[in-house]
């Protein structure tokens, strides 16, 4: 099996959970970077349920804002 179908499937659930919740899935990638301020309104919006095993593209995000930012 090939990784193109796995990287699409992933790239379509991110630009879907961007587009359909935005504030939610920002908000999601920076509590698990770690750069979310501690606030209890904003891990309010924290989405767990985005950070499932084939959403490559999303745990590729949230390592590089981990590691640069």
């Amino acid at each position: 099996m090939s990784l193109t179908p796995l990287m699409f499937r992933s790239l379509v659930r991110l630009v879907t959970s961007l587009a359909a919740q935005p504030a939610g899935s920002v908000t999601t990638l920076l509590y698990y970077s770690d750069l979310l301020p501690q606030n209890v309104i904003l891990e309010r919006l924290v989405r767990h349920e985005l950070l499932d095993q084939e959403n490559y593209l999303f745990h590729f995000l949230i390592n590089f804002l981990r590691c640069f930012l």
